[in-house]
């Protein structure tokens, strides 16, 4: 563990003096009771509605409401479109997917956490308890004297008063115009209000929670705006509440945006929708104007010339696409469009994750903190699907879909309305990506794709990842990656899965690729490097190689190269050298999906039944050889586990290859067909019953790992001259 010096001398190196410099300004202020004074304990009738407005007249509920209905400002859609949307959503619809089974399960109080688990909370829940364990946060406290670990996991109180559930109560009421939907809506705000005045408690917490609770109910409020169950005193107490949040949101705005992350665009894009749709409101100008500018501000700094941003998660990344897509699509609807800047960033961001994702299933690389959040949840589709957002965000600055109909057309509906159903379908090729700011890239077959990470951080890390190599065949991820669990769970499971064992790649002595020295902070910042990158003019070989210097901090320092090649469709070779001068334990390790299997020690062979098909993984080291360990759901850790969804988990299978020596070589070969693999000091071949390969190694550091590769039979290739990337 660092010492306080040492970690006060490297959190300025990598996060920068200012940084440093405003947190512990920000934590002196919370001591003094600074954020308190700012924000003080108040009950909703403190502050009479019409005080918060710039217009005495509208202060009547009568006369509000009326205001309201008159649709302006514009928002996705309008209550007159109800009608005709009502039957286009049946193409969508099946019995194991619709709205309106969620729905039900709300009006009988049960809801769904994470999209993914069903939890009996009773209706209304209870705000401030944590369903699962049954844990309390007193909601009598000022929100800057509740500690975010103290009581649990927090995300899981957060995630109901989040009211995501109102897409769904929404997309059933347009669906079939039961008016239980808008009544249990309103019964839900209602009950938060009365559980939640201002600045109490846990809810109030957090600037990102509480603009996700404004998009919600905005979203409610012109989802039901026509209902007889949305009256004038209703939708009075809900304005009411929406301008206290974008008090509390601008309040401790600058904290959002110290971050550097999701946390202060989704406070941006708040205090963006409530200064624009709300124009009635004392400050909606410059409310509007600060998340105008910060969302600039942020899309310039946080997402990279290469589409890649700052959170290095996945899941994230699509957090800030609908974040923007909210912000972009309501700015264009009102005539205040954001900069070509801005929207060039989004095309960049929007295409990076189009390039990482699987062709056949939509779904992407568990890469990174994944903590469940799926903002706009207006689709049938799975969480893990992430066609929806991509097929928005394509037809925002494009006019046009990627994809051809299926139920992740339906936020084209809600967002753009009818006519972009119709839209043409033009589906941009996928292709080995290069993303070296970001460090991202793939190598793609016919049917599946290899992703691997490696590059120099800009931004905070989240996990201590670098060289994990995700691959997916026939729609199927084969080598996964074990995604996030919980972030302030029981040990080991209070974010245990960011540690370097549990991903694909080599671990040296147990020991992290960084130091973890607070929850979400990592140092010293390892360095990926890119080395190698050549194709052979058939395309049936591709080759990458790369390597990061997280272990040379070590007292006998150990330099990790990783080269990935193609082999025809379906065929990788994953090939790691570690070197150092003195003696370490290195261990490989990868993870699969919870499938029937057959593990053969003796040949390092391990068969995957997909029931559709086999896959064929073989290990083998030298010159050492290795000792083999494969788990399945380990009850003493997380190894052998997996993560699809946030506080989710269910076993997999770990399979590690263990070595102590001074430099060893790692080979993985992974296919859909039996094969064999013969290895010996400076080369390596590969049979199938179709074609062979020959693969000369590399005899020093000036060369590539692998310097060439000859294929026979059926395929017959040759890739040498592989080419350095300076």
């Amino acid at each position: 563990m660092l010492s306080r010096l040492r970690y006060a001398f490297l959190a300025q190196r990598y996060l920068g003096a200012r940084w440093l410099a405003f947190r512990l300004g920000y934590a002196a202020r919370l001591r003094l009771g600074c954020l308190r004074r700012q924000t003080p304990l108040a009950q909703w009738d403190d502050q009479l509605f019409g005080t918060w407005l710039s217009s005495a007249a509208l202060a009547d509920p009568e006369v509000y409401l009326h205001y309201r209905r008159q649709s302006v400002p514009r928002f996705f859609f309008a209550p007159a479109d109800r009608l005709c949307y009502a039957p286009l959503f049946a193409q969508w619809d099946n019995p194991g997917a619709t709205p309106v089974a969620i729905a039900d399960d709300i009006c009988a109080g049960r809801f769904r956490y994470f999209s993914h688990a069903v939890i009996e909370t009773g209706f209304p829940p209870d705000w401030h308890v944590n369903p699962l364990t049954g844990q309390c946060i007193a909601p009598d406290h000022h929100w800057s004297e509740i500690s975010d670990f103290e009581h649990g996991d927090i995300k899981i109180i957060w995630e109901a008063s989040r009211f995501g559930f109102t897409y769904a109560l929404v997309r059933a009421y347009w669906r079939t115009g039961d008016e239980r939907y808008a009544e249990i809506f309103w019964r839900l705000v209602e009950s938060w209000r009365a559980a939640n005045p201002p600045n109490h408690g846990p809810n109030w917490k957090c600037g990102q929670e509480t603009s996700f609770r404004v998009m919600a109910w905005c979203f409610g409020l012109y989802g039901f705006l026509d209902s007889p169950a949305t009256t004038p005193k209703r939708v009075a107490d809900l304005a009411q509440m929406i301008a206290a949040s974008g008090e509390r949101i601008a309040a401790n705005f600058t904290y959002a945006l110290n971050q550097k992350n999701n946390h202060g665009i989704s406070e941006a894009m708040g205090l963006w929708t409530i200064g624009l749709l709300f124009p009635e409101f004392k400050h909606a100008a410059r409310w509007a104007e600060m998340g105008r500018n910060a969302l600039e501000m942020q899309a310039v700094e946080l997402i990279y010339d290469d589409g890649a941003f700052s959170q290095h998660s996945v899941n994230y990344h699509r957090l800030m696409l609908h974040d923007y897509l909210w912000a972009l699509r309501l700015g264009d609807l009102n005539g205040r469009m954001f900069s070509l800047e801005l929207r060039q960033k989004i095309k960049r961001a929007v295409d990076l994750l189009y390039q990482i994702q699987d062709e056949a299933s939509g779904g992407v690389p568990n890469y990174g903190q994944n903590d469940g959040a799926l903002i706009l949840p207006l689709d049938n589709c799975d969480y893990r699907d992430y066609r929806p957002v991509l097929q928005a965000a394509h037809y925002l600055y494009e006019d046009c879909r990627c994809y051809e109909s299926g139920p992740w057309d339906e936020p084209l509906l809600w967002l753009y309305g009818p006519e972009a159903l119709n839209a043409p379908v033009r589906r941009p090729g996928r292709r080995n990506l290069a993303a070296p700011i970001g460090g991202y890239y793939t190598l793609r077959s016919p049917h599946g794709f290899v992703f691997t990470r490696c590059g120099a951080f800009r931004h905070r890390p989240g996990q201590a990842d670098l060289l994990h190599v995700d691959l997916w065949w026939q729609g199927h991820n084969i080598a996964i990656d074990a995604g996030t669990y919980s972030y302030n769970a029981l040990p080991p499971w209070d974010n245990g899965l960011a540690r370097t064992v549990y991903h694909n790649t080599v671990t040296v002595d147990d020991r992290n690729q960084m130091e973890q020295v607070g929850r979400f902070l990592w140092l010293p910042w390892p360095c990926g490097q890119t080395l190698y990158c050549s194709a052979s003019t058939t395309g049936f070989l591709t080759y990458w190689e790369g390597e990061h210097d997280g272990y040379r901090r070590l007292k006998a320092p150990v330099r990790h190269r990783r080269g990935i090649l193609r082999l025809d469709d379906g065929w990788w070779v994953v090939f790691d050298r570690l070197q150092s001068a003195g003696e370490h334990t290195y261990c490989l390790h990868w993870l699969f999906p919870d499938v029937p299997y057959n593990w053969d020690v003796e040949d390092g062979h391990l068969a995957l039944d997909f029931t559709s098909f086999a896959y064929h993984v073989w290990l083998a080291a030298g010159p050492t050889e290795p000792s083999y360990s494969l788990v399945r759901g380990d009850e003493r850790s997380p190894r052998g586990w997996r993560s699809s969804y946030y506080y989710g988990r269910e076993p997999a299978l770990s399979l590690n290859a263990t070595v102590c020596t001074t430099t060893t070589n790692f080979w993985t070969l992974f296919g859909p067909a039996q094969g064999m693999i013969e290895v010996d000091a400076h080369s390596l071949c590969l049979r199938t019953e179709a074609w062979a390969a020959q693969l000369a190694l590399g005899r020093n550091d000036a060369e590539p790992l692998i310097i060439n590769v000859t294929m026979m039979g059926t395929i017959q290739d040759h890739l040498d001259g592989i080419q350095c990337i300076s």
